[in-house]
């Protein structure tokens, strides 16, 4: 294909990873399945097989493809990275992201409002690998430094923070790591590399779950670890010691959800903003966390960092008993329950913060509710929601 670094990023998710010429002008890539590769001479043998790291060479199945080499370029480049690696989940891609840069007698610091499984496998198997963890508020800003120490190697930020949607200032925080040779990790899965460009901002590796948006169809679970040049070694090494890669057919999914992704998320990001606006007005919702809304305390940054806004958000109700939220959620015909977020179908689930904050208590009494806006009409959300505004009315 042409090179697509003169497109916009539109035009790229449309052209990245392809290669007709190669395959009798096949337009999409076709999927290589494989195990065993075999090499004619002793020569080649020793040069492709045994090089534990090198890229875009086919020696062993579980070393990669031509499909997953296909969506690791188109990745990369999409996200401004050096390379890319695939991996079978977004929680994949954070733990080997993690086991790679760190040791025993490490310290790490992680956002206060990281997702969750995230947090567990930090204080589980990290600690219990002599690492140390601490936590920080999403809000901190530059002054991050001051929680630096002598062992301090990496920073896990996450912006907008998960449930509830805080936005850090990743070019802060990254000034004052470099200063002191910490590398600074993010999730980006909420923006994706349409609306947030991490390398730009400082970051020097970035994680997405690939399950969410650049999937898109609620039937794929992906991770992808991008990463500049010097941490290339240390991601790729690690992500082949550990045995894991994301299966052809599942790269191939990966590629031809990330095709329609410019659409999707800007259909989902506009319907997700005028729904959130709406909420706004009803009587049963004290707050919207959305960062695009002006009242949003992080919306300043926002604005200045990110490009666009993604579907999903938050809000919080004024206080409610169980039965009533019961019977707001119970019987909604959309939005379905369930976790996940970034397919085609709308999604509503409860959360509660408090259980895992450590930096930064959440207070907030009334209920949070985590909202994910798919590819349906926004008449029938609003009719969804105040029907079962309707019936916590009804259950009071």
């Amino acid at each position: 294909m042409s090179d697509s670094k003169n497109f916009r990023d539109a035009t790229r998710l449309t052209t990245l990873g392809r290669d007709p010429a190669a395959y009798d002008g096949v337009v999409s890539l076709p999927v290589h399945r494989a195990s065993t590769i075999l090499f004619p001479t002793l020569a080649d043998f020793e040069k492709s097989a045994l090089a534990p790291t090198e890229t875009g060479r086919t020696t062993y199945g579980l070393n990669g493809t031509p499909t997953t080499f296909a969506v690791e370029t188109a990745v990369a480049e999409l996200e401004g990275a050096h390379g890319a690696c695939v991996v079978p989940s977004g929680l994949a891609a954070i733990t080997a992201t993690l086991l790679a840069v760190l040791k025993a007698g490490d310290h790490l610091l992680i956002t206060d409002s990281a997702y969750g499984p995230g947090r567990r496998f930090s204080n589980h198997v990290l600690k219990r690998f002599g690492v140390e963890v601490d936590y920080y508020d999403p809000l901190i800003g530059g002054d991050i430094a001051r929680l630096f120490k002598p062992n301090t190697k990496a920073i896990l930020t996450e912006s907008p923070g998960s449930y509830t949607f805080e936005i850090q200032d990743i070019p802060a925080i990254a000034a004052a790591a470099h200063q002191h040779g910490v590398l600074v990790l993010m999730d980006n899965t909420w923006a994706t590399p349409l609306y947030f460009k991490p390398f730009a901002h400082g970051v020097d590796i970035s994680i997405q779950a690939a399950t969410k948006y650049m999937s898109g169809h609620s039937d794929l679970l992906a991770g992808t670890i991008t990463f500049t040049k010097e941490c290339e070694p240390l991601i790729r090494q690690t992500v082949r010691d550990l045995g894991i890669s994301l299966a052809p057919d599942d790269c191939y999914l990966l590629l031809r959800g990330m095709r329609s992704m410019a659409v999707r998320l800007k259909h989902q990001e506009q319907v997700a903003l005028a729904l959130a606006d709406w909420l706004a007005g009803r009587p049963e919702v004290k707050q919207v966390l959305h960062p695009a809304r002006p009242d949003c305390a992080g919306h300043a940054l926002w604005k200045r960092d990110f490009t666009g806004a993604s579907g999903l958000f938050s809000i919080i109700l004024h206080p409610i008993e169980k039965p009533a939220l019961a019977a707001f959620l119970d019987h909604l015909t959309i939005f379905g329950m369930g976790f996940s977020w970034g397919g085609f179908e709308s999604l509503i689930v409860p959360c509660d913060p408090r259980p895992i904050r450590t930096a930064s208590a959440w207070t907030e009494p009334g209920q949070l509710i985590r909202i994910s806006v798919g590819l349906e009409h926004i008449d029938d959300l609003k009719d969804d929601l105040a029907a079962g505004f309707a019936r916590m009315a009804a259950a009071r």
